[in-house]
């Protein structure tokens, strides 16, 4: 029951560069991300992402880059969730098809008792985070 896999996908119509160019800066998604609360570079390959969408809870994550390749964009995550996420991206019609998986277990004993309880909720939760990816990303690209 602690264990989350997330999957969406979608079109986007602009180039795989510059959707890969706006994925990469995570330091960027306060500006567009609105449940991304706050980011902090940690190292060149790291930092810590704040996250709250619609439940009164945050999450704060350790982001550690995995692969950056024009295709894949690949962290780990440790802290109140561990696992990874990675965003493929494929060029089709101009555009850009995106793919975001998301393979994580809740760090802490406090995320586990919810996910018990809550489990649709919580998933609930993360789809309410990745509308607001969807709707932030296409204002971003123009």
């Amino acid at each position: 029951m602690r264990g989350y896999r997330f999957h969406e996908a979608w079109h986007v119509p602009h180039p795989r560069a510059q959707v890969q160019r706006v994925l990469a800066d995570v330091e960027r998604y306060p500006e567009w991300w609105p449940q991304v609360v706050a980011c902090a570079r940690v190292s060149s390959t790291s930092g810590i992402v704040v996250c709250r969408s619609e439940l009164p809870y945050t999450l704060e994550l350790r982001l550690t880059e995995l692969r950056r390749e024009p295709d894949v964009l690949e962290t780990s995550v440790d802290g109140d969730l561990v696992g990874r996420v990675r965003w493929r991206l494929d060029e089709r019609d101009g555009g850009t098809d995106l793919s975001f998986e998301q393979e994580v277990v809740v760090g802490t004993p406090a995320l586990a008792l919810a996910s018990y309880l809550g489990r649709p909720l919580l998933r609930w939760n993360h789809a309410r985070m990745m509308a607001g990816c969807r709707a932030g990303l296409a204002d971003r690209l123009g």
